[in-house]
């Protein structure tokens, strides 16, 4: 039997996990480097049977202050091959990459609730982004990829680190709607849900009443919260220029290595780890991205296809219905600063 590790907060193999608000305390549950490649998320689907320890909050963040190292940002609407690249930027002994971290959504909780004022609720992700940021090694840079549920926190996490720089990438309209469709009924049920918490969160501006959402159909409600993610990143590269850049997923995956070598000369990754690391040529965007089996862009085109053939009407319709959306709420399709030229 397998002996139970020490725990050490100091260690970023002891993942800060999630904030129990009610007892100002953290839970780390250790989670070693290898172990993140065997989820699409750090949740507890993947980790919840992994070792825990139970600290207050001041201990842990104190413990963590002296081993934290850069961090930046990888910021996202969904099915846009986040996972994916995010795995790509794993690369010992320069960069390590976080996989939608439970903390982070646990402070968008307390954000929707109400339940910290402005100031607690910047000290409590200032404390996150620090115990994040915690080193694999001495020369490694942390990049964060949060749930896109985090939306209204991007302006916080960027002013919090104004050394950090972040790419927004995104899925194109027409591919969020694909994917949506193609996934089904959870997916429909989800989109519900994004939407749901942009409007609390008071970040959907588009015109419509309250009453107007039960009116819409499920890739409607789909293209509203991809329109309002759309104005959020737009404000958010044009409030940051110099140290935000924005990609697609379909530029991404037709060509990874421009992308990852951008990264590279944006400083979100070290320049020197691109050569040495190899990742641009590895087989990260040949596999599936919550399986990892092998998913070659044929399979996934199969798919675009077989859901185009299943649901292409109402795809197309509600395309055509979210652009006039778009174009009435000055919403550009296509994010400015693009990543590559």
């Amino acid at each position: 039997m397998a002996s139970t590790p020490v725990f050490d907060p100091a260690d970023p193999a002891w993942l800060a996990h999630r904030y129990d608000a009610a007892g100002d305390r953290l839970l780390f549950r250790h989670v070693p480097r290898a172990m993140h490649r065997d989820g699409p998320f750090l949740t507890d689907e993947l980790i919840g049977d992994r070792p825990q320890a139970i600290v207050a909050r001041a201990e842990g963040v104190a413990a963590a202050r002296a081993h934290a190292g850069p961090i930046h940002f990888i910021f996202h609407s969904a099915f846009c091959a986040s996972t994916l690249l995010v795995r790509a930027l794993d690369m010992p002994g320069h960069a390590m990459g976080l996989s939608e971290p439970v903390l982070l959504n646990d402070i968008t909780g307390l954000r929707r609730r109400g339940e910290r004022n402005g100031a607690e609720l910047a000290r409590l992700l200032d404390d996150a982004l620090l115990l994040l940021a915690r080193r694999w090694s001495p020369a490694e840079t942390l990049v964060v990829k949060p749930s896109n549920i985090l939306a209204g926190l991007m302006v916080p996490m960027m002013a919090l680190r104004p050394d950090a720089k972040a790419l927004l990438l995104h899925a194109p309209l027409s591919e969020f709607l694909v994917s949506v469709a193609r996934k089904g009924l959870w997916c429909r049920l989800w989109a519900r849900e994004l939407l749901e918490g942009l409007i609390r969160e008071n970040l959907v501006d588009l015109g419509f009443e309250t009453r107007d959402y039960f009116r819409l159909s499920d890739l409607q409600v789909a293209a509203v919260g991809w329109l309002a993610q759309q104005r959020l990143f737009v404000a958010l590269a044009n409030q940051f220029p110099d140290r935000v850049r924005t990609l697609d997923s379909e530029r991404l995956l037709a060509d990874p290595a421009p992308a990852i070598e951008a990264l590279g000369a944006l400083s979100i990754i070290p320049p020197a780890a691109v050569a040495e690391s190899g990742a641009a040529h590895s087989d990260v965007f040949a596999r599936h991205s919550k399986s990892g089996a092998d998913f070659s862009m044929a399979a996934r085109e199969a798919e675009r296809a077989a859901a185009k053939e299943a649901h292409g009407d109402e795809i197309d319709k509600v395309h055509a219905w979210a652009v006039a959306i778009a174009g009435t709420a000055g919403i550009p399709l296509t994010l400015p600063q693009p990543l590559l030229g």
